[in-house]
């Protein structure tokens, strides 16, 4: 059970001032809550009303970096062996039916990485929402897309791979992602009020999950700490330093991706770059991690108009109020 206490912003090496300055701003901005942790104690947080504070919320695109803690689980239990596994050892009855031969040659790091080479215009004519979900066969719909490069060639965003993750994650557990996550992963945090969607009896991987922030701040705390919490290792360490690589650069007004998440840095005194990483859901969910500053922020946003909302306010805000 994780637990954290509250403390000044100043006593944390933060200037309250700007903070709460940024506390201001949000409330006309589509903010419904957020968490800023530092050095083991919270030092900000922000809630529209006790709706947001106490409930539930849909944390969208988000449920990715999850679905690769749990992949990095099964890693470490051995029910995955190695993440260059081609996914024909899992869909063989769906892909032998396939004209294109490349799709046999996709891989777990190609999900992962969303690098998998199908034609997949999410963040184009989709206007960020696939139609899969409203197919008759998930899977079928995923690997009929044609290949627009080969694996491992781009990435291009694709929650379809998400999707992929969490079926191949059922597959090899002998349960739903939802029941996997809740033994290994939610109860070992104290995370009990978490709700995973699914259809066609797989859970959606790719933007399934709704939570509290509360938990959701707990989750960043897990990376922040390495996977590691009260010297009970619940994801490996080197599985979280593998998956926050930067990877692929083909959003750069958003970051590099790796493993499901997004990576991305910024100018610190003296021009230093500081590295950070973060989950990102539509309309503005967030989980982001500093391991420089031992910092983890968290925002849930009603934004309708700009997904990355939140990120500004972390840079112009959060992040500058760093002493």
């Amino acid at each position: 059970m994780i637990a954290f206490s509250n403390a000044n912003p100043q006593a944390s090496g933060m200037n309250n001032i700007i903070l709460e300055n940024m506390r201001r701003g949000m409330k006309k901005d589509g903010i419904l809550c957020s968490l800023v942790m530092r050095n083991e104690h919270i030092i900000f947080e922000y809630y529209k009303n006790k709706k947001a504070e106490n409930g539930v919320h849909h944390i969208n695109s988000s449920t990715k970096s999850f679905t690769s803690a749990l992949i990095g689980i099964c890693m470490k239990q051995g029910l995955l062996q190695d993440i260059n596994t081609p996914i024909v050892e899992f869909f063989g009855d769906v892909l032998s039916n396939q004209s294109d031969i490349r799709k046999q040659h996709i891989t777990l790091y190609h999900l992962l990485t969303m690098s998998a080479g199908l034609d997949w215009p999410e963040f184009g004519e989709w206007n960020y929402f696939s139609p899969m979900e409203y197919s008759k066969n998930i899977i079928q719909f995923i690997f009929d897309r044609e290949m627009e490069a080969n694996p491992g060639e781009k990435m291009n965003y694709n929650s379809g791979c998400s999707h992929l993750l969490s079926a191949i994650i059922q597959r090899v557990s002998g349960t739903t992602t939802s029941k996997f996550a809740e033994e290994h992963l939610f109860t070992p945090l104290g995370i009990k009020d978490a709700h995973w969607l699914s259809k066609q009896n797989i859970n959606l991987g790719a933007n399934g999950l709704s939570m509290k922030i509360q938990d959701m701040l707990k989750f960043g705390y897990l990376y922040l700490k390495k996977g590691t919490i009260k010297g009970i290792e619940i994801v490996p360490q080197n599985w979280i330093t593998e998956s926050t690589i930067p990877r692929f650069l083909t959003y750069p007004v958003i970051g590099h991706y790796g493993y499901q998440w997004w990576v991305s840095s910024i100018s610190a005194k003296e021009d230093k770059e500081v590295q950070f990483y973060f989950a990102m859901g539509l309309f503005g969910q967030f989980i982001i991690i500093v391991p420089e500053y031992d910092m983890v922020a968290v925002f849930v946003s009603e934004n309708y108009s700009d997904t990355m909302k939140p990120m500004q306010y972390f840079r112009e805000y959060i992040f500058k109020s760093i002493n």
